[in-house]
């Protein structure tokens, strides 16, 4: 199992984690939007890849 070797400082875990509630709330954002959009039946450029969900 991975362990960490010392102890992380209390300002470079928290600059970590900012870093990554950063990157999260992108996502969130991204998804309301498109959710949003879906629900009011407008146009979207958005692609669901190459298979579609049944």
């Amino acid at each position: 199992m991975a362990v960490p070797k010392k102890k992380m400082s209390k300002s470079r875990r928290n600059s970590r984690k900012s870093n990554w509630k950063k990157k999260v709330l992108k996502k969130v954002l991204f998804a309301l939007s498109l959710g949003k959009s879906f629900e009011a039946n407008t146009n979207v450029n958005f692609s669901f890849g190459d298979k579609l969900p049944q």
